[in-house]
């Protein structure tokens, strides 16, 4: 159920934007401007006085099909789209692009332009692209023809065992990284599969994400044991592109 402020906010925001949309040309004269809620309404296959309760912040929860029908009557933007389904709590059905569908173009370009180890993860953390450094440090994730998802790399192949010192606690850290990101993901059926299946092969996978730790991804000193380089220090650095935030721009710069 959402909070006053949520239902506030979020009705504040669907006025606003009846009012600002185009109304119906059958619909004669008016003495103010944008959609009548009865044209919202019907445009959304909604009832008006559902309408209304949503506008007045009333107790009412929309589905992500009642949502995706009103940001279609109302033509919004992708990011008013978005707006929408955060301030209701939903997930938005026809929201970025699955995963597998590749990088989007700004990350691309930033990864290859980078000297520097330096890769991007989708929304369940697959690797969707990277440049020669990384593919050179990163051994056994980035390099071969392989699923690259960063989780099935770490707690499943013992490469990423050697690389990693202190390899469990690593392991632990980030999946409380990962757990962060699940907290916007878990109405999402393809990553609740993809946990079981990593859960049913990984024991000490299971084990910890029962453990319910959450950490922000936040970078900081990275060590690896490189199979022909050695022992080779690293700042991590992350950051999200403004055009797809459900991917990640990671870089990790020499240190020491």
């Amino acid at each position: 159920m959402l909070d006053g402020d949520q239902r506030r906010l979020l009705g504040a925001f669907i006025r606003a934007r009846r009012e600002h949309a185009p109304p119906d040309p059958a619909g004669g004269r008016r003495r103010t401007p944008g959609m009548r809620r009865e044209e919202l309404a019907a445009r959304a296959g909604i009832s008006p006085t559902w309408c209304a309760w949503l506008e007045q912040g009333r107790e009412v929860q929309p589905s992500p099909s009642a949502l995706s029908r009103l940001a279609r009557a109302l033509e919004l933007s992708r990011a008013e789209r978005a707006y929408l389904f955060e301030l209701a709590g939903r997930h938005d059905p026809d929201g970025p692009a699955e995963a597998g569908e590749g990088a989007p173009a700004s990350l691309l370009a930033a990864v290859h332009a980078i000297a520097h180890p330096a890769y991007g993860l989708d929304r369940m953390w697959n690797a969707c692209c990277w440049n020669d450094a990384a593919a050179r440090l990163f051994r056994g994730w980035l390099d071969g023809d392989h699923q690259r998802n960063l989780l099935r790399f770490v707690f499943l192949d013992p490469a990423a065992q050697a690389l990693i010192p202190e390899w469990q606690d690593r392991a632990r850290r980030l999946l409380a990284e990962f757990r962060a990101d699940f907290g916007h993901l878990f109405r999402d059926p393809q990553v609740r599969a993809f946990l079981e299946a990593l859960k049913a092969e990984s024991p000490f996978f299971a084990t910890t994400w029962n453990g319910q730790d959450v950490r922000h991804r936040l970078g900081g000193p990275r060590v690896f044991t490189h199979p022909s380089q050695g022992r080779l220090s690293f700042a991590q650095h992350n950051f999200t592109p403004a055009d797809r935030p459900d991917h990640k721009l990671v870089v990790l710069t020499p240190a020491g």
